[in-house]
This record gives structure tokens, C-alpha cells and sequence, in this order.
């Protein structure tokens, strides 16, 4: 399951986070990935941070692990000459480079797969290969402030606020990797490659869809729960005799096991709880109720009575305490990179009940240079 994708080659000219992402779900996946970098100084994301292995910083090694890399100059007659004889031998062609800077090459979408009719091109730009925007820049900060992403965030009384992961350059380089697989179904139909062209700002716009749906459809502004629900009560973080419990009444079966090992069996009765839409309509006076009693147990009390119940809850752990956790510990999401001592975060899927684990190390900057005949010089 290691190489579910062998035999399958891809060139990835990425930068940083999206491009490099997308990269590196391949390589785990099996895949042949050709990390193509500028000779002086590779991929940013080298010197993203201190020096952790080898030189290059630790951001680098996350999302370069198992590729390859070939340093090249693609504005040298040379450059151009090895980059054609690679792209000629690959399936999949991944770029994140600034909008425009590829077209200077000849290294567009539309001419390269004229030259190569089975390639799939799959680009990666900040606002879209359409529009006003389409050659400006940007960053992951700054796509979810200007997608609205960030005013959804936080509690209703707070600023606009970031998530705190890069779910636009992730989440980019994972709709990237979907566009490629299904561009390489239908290639083994037609034998025709194509242009994938995917952004960082439509994936922060399909993130808050729920959100702009309501919006466009009923006129309605989405409420800001720190870590609560707009469609369910209770469902959010409350706080205990000493560390915060998340709890999850998705329905008025789970409230009515709730109310029960609350010895609350009157709120049943309750025109103003008996239903959600009545708890969503009266939430700030079930909260009154709920909260003082809350705080007559610890959390670790708390959870054991509610897992025996069958209430849904959670405590809101820090990422160490995360990370100790059974059950996460039981997922072995964190991979030991071979011939390192060091691990990283491996893929969130398993096949046939296995786990992709890491290939390799990240690559030094041109170490396979050799292998594809490709000088490495200015």
C-alpha cells in the first residue's frame, strides 16, 4: 500500500506551503516527485525558521518529505532544456509560482500541454485563474481575511481572527491533488492530459460556504461562536469545576440523555428546552441553569458520566495533551522518517486499514541532480 501510486511521476515547481503540500501527499502516496528548485538557495521554505536537520528548517521537511530535487536555473537556455526533458516523462505537473511568472517562461498551462498532450498541469495561484485579481499575490493571513474567512472566526464580541492552521494552502494543495487523480482517470480514457487550476482564495470561499449560502439565500450574517453551533443547544465549551468540557446535543435524543444525568429531568418539560429550535430560541436562560451545575464536578467527573450516558463531550486539550491521548496514539498519525530521529504528521487516510508512512527525508537542495543529467548551475 506503500506505492499505491508507482510508476506515477510528477514535477512539482512549488513554493513554501500549497505547491510543496500537494507534493508530498504524492510522494507518500508512492509517487515519483521531482522537486524542481532555483540553484542559489532552493524552495523558501528552507530557511522558513531555524536550522533543524541538515541544514534546512523544519517547515521544509514537512512538506518535502520523500521527493527528489533537482536544482535548476529556468532562465537559462540550459534550465529550460532539462525542465522539457523531465515535464516530457511526467504524469503530473505541479507549480504555485506568482501568477504570470510561468507564462514568461513558456511554461504556461495551454502551451506547455501543447507540447505534452498528456500532461496534467495543475496550477495553484491566490486568487483564481480568472477575475480582476488573477496575478496579484497572496498569502495564507491574507486570503482569509479577504475571503471573510477570519470575520467568522471567535466569539461575537472578537476581532477577526486567523485560523490557526493554514487551511487555505493546505487545503489547496489537497484540491489540487483531487483535480490531478481525476484528471488522471480521465486521461487513461481519452489519453489527454489538461490544465487543473485551483486557489487559495475558492478554497477559503468553499470553507465558509455554509456560511455564504445562508447569507445569499436568506439574508442572514453568520453568528460568531467561539466554540459553539448556531444550529444546536447546548453545543459548545463549558466550563467545569476546573478545565473547560466540550458537549454536543446534536439532537433532542442526546439533550434528553443530557438533562437526564444532569438529574434534569424536568427541562423535558420545559416548553423553553424540550425541542433545539426552542433551546436556539432561549439559549442565554438554559445557559443560566446549566452553567452553576457545570461547576459542581471536575471535567475528568464529568466525562466519565457522560461517555457511560452516551452524551458526546470532549475536553479542549492543548496539543501536548492531544498528542498523549489513546486514541491518538493508537492512530499512529506521526510517522518516524526513515534513517532520521525524527518523525512527521502522516497522511489522515489509511488503505485497507494501513497507514501511508513517510518515504524518505527531505531532500538537500539538488541531490538528485545527477540522476536526471541536470548540471545544477547558474
Amino acid at each position: 500500500m506503500q506505492n499505491i501510486l508507482q510508476g506515477v511521476t510528477v514535477l512539482e515547481l512549488g513554493q513554501v506551503l500549497a505547491g510543496p503540500f500537494a507534493g508530498a501527499i504524492f510522494a507518500d502516496l508512492g509517487a515519483e516527485v521531482i522537486k524542481l528548485e532555483r540553484v542559489q538557495g532552493g524552495d523558501d521554505a528552507r530557511n522558513m525558521g531555524a536550522a533543524f536537520r541538515h541544514g534546512d528548517a523544519l517547515n521544509f521537511h514537512i512538506f518535502n518529505r520523500g521527493k527528489k530535487s533537482v536544482a535548476l536555473d529556468l532562465k537559462s537556455v540550459e534550465g529550460l532544456a532539462a525542465f522539457e526533458r523531465l515535464v516530457a516523462k511526467a504524469d503530473i505537473f505541479i507549480h504555485n509560482m506568482r501568477p504570470g511568472v510561468t507564462e514568461a517562461l513558456g511554461l504556461g498551462g495551454e502551451a506547455l500541454c501543447e507540447r505534452h498532450p498528456q500532461l496534467i498541469y495543475c496550477e495553484i495561484s491566490a486568487f483564481g485563474h480568472t477575475g480582476p485579481m488573477r496575478l496579484q499575490p497572496g498569502y495564507e493571513p491574507l486570503i482569509q481575511a479577504f475571503s471573510g474567512l477570519s470575520s467568522i472566526n471567535g466569539g461575537p464580541h472578537d476581532p477577526p481572527m486567523r485560523s490557526g492552521a493554514s487551511v487555505c494552502d493546505q487545503g489547496t494543495g489537497m484540491w489540487s491533488v483531487i483535480g490531478a487523480l481525476a484528471m488522471l482517470q480521465r486521461r487513461g480514457q481519452t489519453g489527454r492530459g489538461g490544465v487543473v487550476s485551483t486557489s487559495l482564495l475558492e478554497t477559503a470561499l468553499g470553507w465558509i460556504g455554509q456560511k455564504a449560502d445562508a447569507y445569499a439565500n436568506l439574508g442572514r450574517l453568520p453568528e460568531r461562536h467561539r466554540s459553539g453551533h448556531p444550529g444546536f443547544v447546548p453545543y459548545e465549551a463549558l466550563d467545569t469545576k476546573d478545565d473547560p468540557l466540550l458537549i454536543c446535543c446534536g439532537n433532542d435524543r442526546l439533550f434528553a440523555k443530557f438533562a437526564q444525568e444532569l438529574k434534569k429531568p424536568e427541562w423535558l418539560e420545559d416548553q423553553r428546552f424540550a425541542t433545539n429550535r426552542s433551546r436556539l430560541a432561549n439559549k442565554e436562560a438554559l445557559l443560566a441553569l446549566l452553567l452553576p451545575l457545570m461547576r459542581t464536578q471536575t471535567r475528568v467527573v464529568w466525562i466519565e458520566r457522560f461517555n457511560a450516558a452516551g452524551v458526546p463531550c470532549a475536553p479542549v486539550n492543548s496539543v501536548p495533551q492531544a498528542l498523549a491521548d489513546a486514541q491518538v496514539q493508537a492512530l499512529e498519525m506521526q510517522s518516524r522518517v526513515p534513517g532520521e530521529d525524527f518523525v512527521l504528521t502522516a497522511l489522515p487516510i489509511s488503505f485497507d486499514g494501513q497507514r501511508p508512512s513517510h518515504r524518505a527525508v527531505a531532500p538537500r537542495l539538488g541531490q538528485h541532480n545527477s540522476e536526471f543529467g541536470v548540471s545544477g548551475k547558474d
